[in-house]
């Protein structure tokens, strides 16, 4: 094993990048060397199972975590880690199959203290938060030690704080930054491979890039941290891969989880909405600002809490930013927006159990300002699915996802994300999984990818398309329920009835995980047609009608520089074609992608969509005779539907 696994470092170190993470059956071969080490690989081995296994619920946690669990009962022995070590190691895998093993050695007179210091900073816990809230209620003196620090969210305080000051080394990248520049389509192939893709990224030469990794590399000689500047940046598709590849170059190491980074920073006069949610829920520092007067090579200070950014070691100021929201800070410091969300729901379910009010440590999410007049389509939706009449625009809300696509360039992506989020069932109501983007001319990491995703994804209630089936938005459309909210990996995932937000495979993940979503309630941008469609008017003259009206009003404009686009980030509402096929209707949200728009409703009469019921419940009963799984799943959502 160690034989084969050095060839595969020199390999990869030809290539320039860092080895893969190790399988299970690396793991298992790895777990009999532990037992009986070679002379002088005693530390090399205690590195491998420490650092290069991931967490959560890949199947190589999965041997990690049976082996070292084994070895705290006193059921297994390595000479290199005794049962302390062991339940040390067991708290590194987030959650997941770790989780049984430190509540059970809560009992464990030897272990008890360690597994409660463990348990202490893992947030992954899900229904398992009541086993140890029975032991605290039963008297066990750990238990509530853990729940006492949960409710205190130690998980969080023991973090460091932003600094007031921030130094970092600019590299700026002039223009327009599109997400294929981070992460080219057709590299889609490695990224899952998150330290090969990022080989990919700014490949193409353009202005200020010559070489990126040599140029960031160089940077970095400095001693400080390089935060990425553009004048526009991540426009396009919703790609975390993109995210991914930007991080690997100036985020941070995360502790005992391979080839993953979280941390850095990005400077931008506009940072599309998407590429904006991606960076935030990797714990990146993103922020709008005057970019004009940075430059490749500068060294400069942000000054966070003050919205300053000032030539290194002096007063001058060279631009002002405002943060999206102070929440952001709270994001950084928990290690992005994810765990942040997850860790704040795990202190309030502490604290309610313990009947204690609403913890102060956390800085409040925004809530929109307050008017007395009604609310607009897209905002009754997202508030029927918030429980509440509606939400209105700047305010922070976690609405119900009753339906998350997932297409194949970026599955393997949230099948990972899904594996560190320990998820071993959806609890959104329907997702979907197709494979319409390489279906047709394969790669061997495709076939390979088309062979084992849909088993993940049924085996946790999903449903998986089959290659050849057609793109996701043809059979994702056709299974969605009026006025709900969804979310998919693409930002082409625009629901024609209903409202949808793309967003990247993480939050894709957590969606379909945990039923909910994050969202900063856009605003919206009222676009309205009047009178009736006249003969030789095709969807395609309505698509266009859109921009050319906003570049005619001047609220739309075509250079890069000083660029204005009302729509960037915004909620177009559409009325005055309450007629249209559903079908038809999709033509018409689906190009909101391209304007940048957050989401798109459209306004339609019972009429169409009744019609496109009855064609859509025959076709999720055909799916279940023809064996789609999940077939549970597909029932469900047609008796919906009736």
């Amino acid at each position: 094993m160690l034989e084969a696994y050095r060839k595969h470092v020199a390999e990869r170190a030809e290539l320039g990048v860092v080895p893969k993470p190790l399988s299970a059956d690396q793991v298992a071969d790895l777990i009999e060397l532990l037992k009986t080490p070679p002379a002088g690989e005693e530390e090399f081995l205690v590195d491998l199972i420490s650092n290069r296994v991931p967490p959560g619920v890949d199947e190589a946690a999965y041997v990690k975590a049976g082996f070292l669990s084994a070895v705290a009962k006193g059921e297994a022995e390595s000479p290199l880690i005794d049962k302390k070590f062991a339940v040390k190691l067991l708290g590194t895998m987030l959650g997941g199959y770790n989780i049984a093993t430190l509540i059970d050695l809560l009992d464990d007179g030897e272990l008890v203290d360690f597994a409660a210091d463990e348990l202490c900073h893992t947030m992954l816990m899900f229904d398992a938060f009541h086993d140890v809230a029975e032991k605290a209620d039963g008297g066990n003196a750990a238990a509530k030690r853990v729940m006492t620090s949960w409710a205190d969210a130690e998980w969080f305080t023991s973090k460091n704080e932003i600094p007031e000051v921030m130094t970092v080394a600019v590299y700026k990248v002039p223009g327009e930054t599109n997400t294929d520049d981070l992460s080219p389509a057709q590299d889609a192939w490695s990224r899952p491979d998150i330290p090969l893709h990022a080989k990919a990224m700014y490949k193409n030469p353009r202005e200020g890039v010559t070489n990126a990794e040599e140029q960031i590399n160089e940077l970095e000689r400095t001693g400080h941290p390089v935060a990425l500047v553009g004048d526009v940046m991540g426009t396009g598709s919703s790609r975390k891969s993109a995210t991914n590849s930007v991080l690997w170059y100036i985020g941070d190491d995360l502790p005992y989880i391979p080839n993953k980074r979280s941390g850095g920073v990005c400077i931008a006069g506009k940072i599309a909405p998407i590429f904006f949610n991606t960076m935030e829920d990797a714990g990146a520092l993103p922020f709008e600002c005057d970019v004009d007067n940075l430059n490749t090579g500068d060294i400069i200070d942000i000054r966070v809490y003050d919205g300053k950014i000032v030539r290194h070691g002096t007063d001058e100021v060279i631009s002002e930013f405002e943060l999206k929201t102070e929440v952001l800070l709270d994001e950084v410091r928990a290690g992005g927006r994810i765990p942040l969300i997850i860790g704040r729901g795990l202190t309030q379910r502490a604290r309610e159990h313990m009947g204690l009010d609403t913890s102060t440590v956390f800085r409040a999410p925004v809530i929109g300002e307050e008017s007395d007049k009604g609310y607009t389509l897209a905002q009754k939706m997202v508030g029927r699915a918030c429980g509440v009449d509606g939400v209105r625009p700047g305010s922070y809300c976690e609405p119900k996802m009753t339906t998350v696509g997932s297409q194949d360039t970026t599955g393997p992506m949230t099948r990972d994300e899904l594996k560190d989020l320990a998820c071993l069932g959806f609890t959104s109501d329907l997702v979907m999984q197709s494979f319409c983007h390489t279906a047709a001319y394969p790669k061997p990491v495709d076939i390979d990818t088309q062979h084992t995703l849909p088993d993940f994804i049924q085996t946790r209630g999903g449903v998986s398309l089959r290659p050849g089936d057609g793109i996701i938005h043809s059979w994702l459309n056709r299974m969605l329920l009026p006025d709900t909210v969804g979310t998919g990996g693409d930002s082409h995932t625009r629901f024609p009835i209903g409202i949808s937000f793309p967003a990247g495979s993480g939050l894709v993940a957590f969606a379909a995980a945990t039923g909910v979503m994050p969202l900063d309630m856009p605003e919206s941008v009222l676009v309205r047609f009047k009178g009736e469609m006249q003969p030789g008017i095709t969807l395609r003259d309505l698509v266009n009608a859109i921009p050319y009206a906003a570049l005619q009003s001047g609220d739309l404009t075509v250079a890069k520089k000083g660029k204005k686009n009302i729509f960037s980030g915004r909620i177009l509402e559409i009325e005055g074609l309450p007629d249209l096929k559903v079908e038809q209707a999709f033509e018409l949200s689906d190009a909101s992608a391209e304007r940048s728009a957050g989401g798109c409703t459209i306004r339609l009469n019972k009429e169409p969509i009744i019609e496109y019921f009855k064609s859509n419940i025959t076709l999720l009963r055909w799916m279940i005779d023809n064996g789609y799984q999940d077939a549970r799943t597909l029932e469900r959502r047609a008796q919906s539907m009736e």
